[in-house]
């Protein structure tokens, strides 16, 4: 692995007691946020939503600090250092996506409040497409937070100059602390604590920029011209093995944006807990703002880390590789070359980064189990408090699980982009297109959409792993959410017209 091979250059290397002290204050603030939240807690609706009366923007914000995460903190600098700055033109999709889902799927979502955003699909399709989808979605976030554990505690290893054998009692602390704040304070907490780690991840990009452009005098890491390394991405490509198009770029980040907002609990329930439409399209509006302002940001962080690298080649370890080892630059940079205190400050960043994923994944996955799951088969306990109670054990496993996931993730190769691309992103379309079928396609029958969902997931694999499966070079990443989408929604919508159930469901 990469991070092993800078390892060897930074044992060396230990934190300060100052930078220790700053990541114990900030992991001693999130749980006296959770204690605090808890005792304000009176039942399952305030618990799971927050009563329905969160501010929107703060709503927005916690929706884009977990979707980000570490993975994208870490990727993409290195992204920009290795492939240049075409790799953010998917930030050209955003005012399409906000259009798409602040006025389409947003009021059709918002018509019914639910804990669970499955109960929809229950409403329209039946229990078992309603099961089929909260199944599916606990397995994306369980892999999600899997893998954005691995990635941080990765990081860590070489911040900290420990051994990669130590990584899962890095895992362990670092969950423990998402779950212990999230499974005792609910929503508010997660979006209190989601709030101060979108904070922490801003300043510990400026202090990266800032650290740097008062090293080298100035500017001078802003490239002048375009790096032999990076890629000559064309408009658009008929060739699925092109990495990465334009249009490719554009199409796959909106289809993301899109599937995520109008599919993922993570998304859905953030909108149940404003107080209408309207509110919820600000929030989103907000998070849509917010990852323009940070994906440039880090774009910046990019830019920084190869210009002072390449001035100053001589700091790297040896062995080390500015474009191979992309991915574990900043990592290093924070390692080995920020000043005492500002190690701390982003190395809280990446903490925050991490446990906002963790703390709503916990959060929502609780919610679609106990709802989708547990309630249906009549274990819920007869009181709120007990409701509660039970919930916030229930988050405890859960977290557990995370962890132990954490540890086969490195079987799953490619960079950090990629991997989140060939785990996380099999399942992201196949669920909308669920949704996508119970609410706007008419004659949409269980069958036909169960169908659908096995051919999407299966494009989606196809897509993915096509160099494992065939052996052939691979293909795009970029195409697997465009690719099985219209898969999963033609065979779907043909299944539901031409299958069987037509005139059952029709009548209903």
């Amino acid at each position: 692995m990469m991070e092993e091979t800078m390892l060897a250059a930074s044992t060396a290397w230990r934190l300060h007691p100052v930078d220790w002290l700053l990541v114990g204050i900030y992991t001693a603030g999130v749980l006296l946020l959770g204690w605090h939240y808890a005792r304000r807690q009176t039942s399952s609706s305030e618990y799971y939503t927050g009563g329905g009366r969160m501010n929107a923007g703060l709503i927005g914000i916690s929706l884009f600090v977990t979707l980000m995460s570490t993975i994208t903190y870490l990727a993409q600098p290195g992204e920009m250092i290795k492939h240049g700055p075409m790799t953010i033109a998917g930030l050209l999709s955003i005012p399409f996506s906000f259009i798409i889902v602040g006025y389409w799927l947003i009021p059709v979502l918002m018509k019914q409040r639910v804990t669970s955003a499955y109960e929809l699909l229950g409403q329209r399709l039946g229990d078992g497409v309603r099961l089929l989808g909260a199944t599916m979605f606990v397995v994306l976030r369980l892999v999600w937070m899997a893998l954005m554990l691995y990635i941080t505690t990765s990081a860590l290893t070489v911040i900290l100059g420990i051994d990669p054998v130590w990584r899962p009692a890095v895992a362990a602390c670092s969950g423990l602390v998402a779950v212990m704040y999230t499974s005792v304070g609910g929503l508010r907490t997660v979006v209190m604590t989601d709030l101060f780690q979108f904070f922490c991840l801003l300043l510990g990009a400026l202090l990266t920029i800032g650290v740097i452009t008062w090293r080298m005098g100035g500017c001078g890491w802003w490239p002048t011209a375009w790096v032999a390394t990076w890629d000559v991405q064309p408009l658009y490509s008929f060739d699925p093995r092109v990495r990465v198009t334009v249009f490719g770029a554009i199409l796959a980040n909106l289809l993301w944006n899109v599937c995520t907002a109008g599919g993922d609990q993570t998304a859905v329930q953030r909108y149940m807990a404003t107080v209408d439409a309207a509110a919820a399209r600000r929030s989103y509006l907000v998070t849509s703002v917010a990852t323009t302002i940070v994906s440039l940001l880090l774009m910046l962080v990019g830019f920084a880390l190869l210009g002072y690298f390449r001035a100053q080649p001589q700091l790297l370890p040896p062995g080390t590789d500015l474009v191979a080892h992309a991915d574990t630059i900043f990592p290093l940079f924070i390692a080995r070359h920020l000043p005492v205190g500002v190690t701390g400050l982003v190395m809280t960043a990446l903490f925050a980064a991490a446990m906002s994923s963790i703390d709503s994944g916990v959060n929502s996955i609780t919610a679609v189990v106990q709802t989708d799951f547990l309630d249906r088969v009549g274990l819920r306990p007869k009181t709120e408090k007990g409701h509660m109670l039970f919930a916030k054990w229930l988050a405890f496993g859960i977290g557990a699980a995370i962890v132990a996931a954490s540890l086969v993730m490195h079987h799953i190769p490619g960079n950090f982009l990629e991997l989140t691309q060939k785990t996380t992103n099999l399942l992201v379309t196949p669920i909308f297109a669920l949704f996508f079928m119970a609410l706007f396609v008419p004659w949409a029958t269980p069958c036909g959409a169960v169908a659908g969902c096995v051919f999407g997931i299966s494009t989606a694999i196809l897509v993915g792993y096509w160099d494992v499966l065939t052996g052939q070079p691979s293909l795009s990443f970029q195409w697997i959410a465009p690719t099985a989408l219209a898969v999963n929604i033609t065979v779907g919508c043909a299944v539901s017209r031409w299958g069987p159930q037509k005139r059952k469901v029709a009548e209903v």
